[in-house]
């Protein structure tokens, strides 16, 4: 136990240590500095920054636990994301980027009016405090629990270890987003992402070793044994009336292609990363690239959650419900196949994996928070300096209140990824339609989010409370209000459109010359995705 504490603290001081090397003489007093790393990212730090702001601690753990649950339908969570970053960068990112957009809330006000964009400031402050960075924390602290086994070393519940971790790991991650900005959270996310890469893709690999020593063979042995022993949880194509954790095929390209193009093009935590970015180019690649890392997560946060079912499950010995026995799926299985000695340097990987997520939704409370509800209010004289203490200060109330609220999240039993999921299903879709209908529509008015908001809030919440509802997969219901949306912007717009013809203003804040290469990067990465449909499906391996 001494060496692994040792060498998870040794990987931890260096990605520190280096994240601080990086970024020593950067200029942070100023709004650009500070909140979106002076509009300097290049398109490989916006790739790895967007992957590691995804894939934290709740994928590892939640996904590989829906997998658990499920089977590989799971995966379209993470592959199908490609078309949504496609998207962004092709549909989205010229005509932000073009505005000199900061933050999503900002486009809102530039667009609609200012009590737009409080209010969906507010939706993203309330999603972020009380879902994301809570959530975060757990699930992070689920699998740190296990690896240090700090309920036998110190004696306590599995609350209190939980808790523990969700201290360290929150106070830790506040120094990264309060104290160094975005550039300090992007190139962190960057180092760390390098550790996931070769920490992530060893669980998979030694769990099917694993595998294939219940055969008596090895990696090609197991191989087999994976694709042969359970056929049904290898096949990424469910039936339509599947329900969570499985993800229904129509909802392929209708409900989760809707919910993806939310996540990646108006998150503020995601997107942040590619507003900034150096030019539009580099910003098109850190998306596109951000796109094929994604096909790749699905052998790092679906795959293992089969070995470990293989290899934990398939005879009985584990629960496999949805909930927290699924959740407890990934941990188990890095207890079963990780070598004692190289526990610290994954723990440190899971470690960074939480801070990239929970820092870089931090650093966009703030940057919400600061830039679209403070300053135009009480900060407009205010200086550049002041601008930034506020958000320091906004940042660690903020860390404070998620992590209080982090380790509670052990009571809700719909397992995390679909806690997470049908959490932001309250905010989804009058984002999208808001971004889409305001960059794509030139008469789209200002009553129309305002009526779309309520609207959604109540009849999502209602499918929530209506046991007819509980018999159809939400993404649907996501996919239904998100056309309902659109007709009510359409009857807007003919009703009541807006009087003078709206366009982005040219900020010319950075060069706008597109990616040339772009779209051929585009058409391969969609070509991957097809690919590994058609190898998870009944045509396939999953028979």
């Amino acid at each position: 136990m001494a060496f692994t504490v040792a060498t998870f603290i040794a990987f931890t001081v260096l990605v520190a240590v280096l994240s601080w090397w990086k970024t020593r003489d950067d200029d942070l007093s100023t709004k650009e500095g500070y909140f979106l790393a002076g509009r300097g990212l290049p398109g490989i730090v916006i790739a790895g920054s967007l992957m590691m702001t995804n894939l934290s601690a709740e994928q590892l753990v939640g996904t590989n636990g829906q997998a658990f649950a499920g089977n590989m339908s799971t995966m379209a969570w993470e592959a199908t994301s490609a078309f949504a970053l496609i998207v962004l960068a092709f549909v989205f990112l010229p005509k932000l980027l073009r505005g000199g957009i900061a933050t999503i809330p900002e486009f809102f006000e530039m667009r609609y009016d200012t009590f737009t964009m409080r209010l969906f400031s507010l939706l993203f402050l309330i999603a972020y405090v009380v879902t994301m960075l809570p959530t975060i924390l757990y699930s992070g602290a689920v699998a740190l629990v296990k690896i240090f086994d700090l309920e036998s070393m110190f004696g306590i519940s599995y609350f209190s270890a939980i808790t523990i971790i969700c201290i360290g790991t929150g106070i830790i991650g506040m120094c990264y987003a309060v104290f160094g900005g975005l550039k300090a959270v992007a190139y962190s996310d960057t180092i760390n992402g390098v550790g996931l890469i070769i920490g992530g893709f060893a669980i998979p690999i030694l769990g099917i070793l694993a595998l294939g020593k219940l055969d008596g063979g090895g990696f090609m042995a197991g191989l087999d044994h994976l694709i042969s022993a359970t056929p049904e949880k290898m096949n990424a194509w469910s039936a339509p009336n599947a329900l969570p954790p499985e993800v229904p095929w129509p909802l392929l390209l209708t409900g989760m292609f809707v919910n993806n193009l939310f996540y990646w093009a108006t998150n503020q935590s995601i997107i942040q990363r590619s507003l900034g970015g150096k030019n539009l180019a580099e910003s098109q690649k850190g998306a596109i690239w951000a796109g094929f890392f994604k096909c790749l997560d699905v052998f790092v946060i679906v795959l293992p959650g089969i070995i470990a079912f293989q290899l934990l499950a398939a005879n009985g010995q584990m629960d496999t419900s949805v909930g927290m026995a699924a959740d407890q799926a990934y941990p188990l299985l890095v207890m079963k196949v990780l070598p004692k000695p190289l526990m610290g340097f994954f723990a440190a990987v899971m470690f960074g994996a939480i801070l990239s997520s929970f820092n870089s939704v931090l650093n966009s409370a703030s940057t919400i928070f600061t830039l679209n509800v403070w300053q135009p209010i009480w900060g407009k004289q205010a200086s550049n300096n002041k601008v930034v203490k506020v958000g320091q200060i906004f940042g660690t109330v903020v860390g404070v209140v998620s992590i209080a609220i982090a380790p509670f999240v052990m009571f809700f039993g719909t397992g995390i990824m679909n806690f997470i999921n049908e959490c932001w299903g309250f905010f989804s879709m009058p984002l999208l339609t808001a971004v889409l209908f305001g960059l794509l529509s030139k008469k789209a008015p200002a009553i129309a989010p305002k009526i779309v908001i309520p609207v959604h809030i109540v009849l999502y919440g209602l499918t929530k409370v209506i046991p007819f509802f509980s018999r159809f997969h939400y993404l649907y219901v996501v996919f239904a209000l998100f056309v309902l949306e659109c007709i009510i912007y359409a009857i807007c717009i003919k009703v009541s459109p807006r009087q003078l013809a709206w366009e982005m203003p040219d900020a010319k804040v950075m060069d706008m010359t597109p990616w040339k290469s772009g779209k051929v990067w585009a058409i391969a990465g969609a070509a991957v995705v097809a690919i590994m449909y058609l190898i998870f499906s009944p045509l396939g391996i999953g028979a």
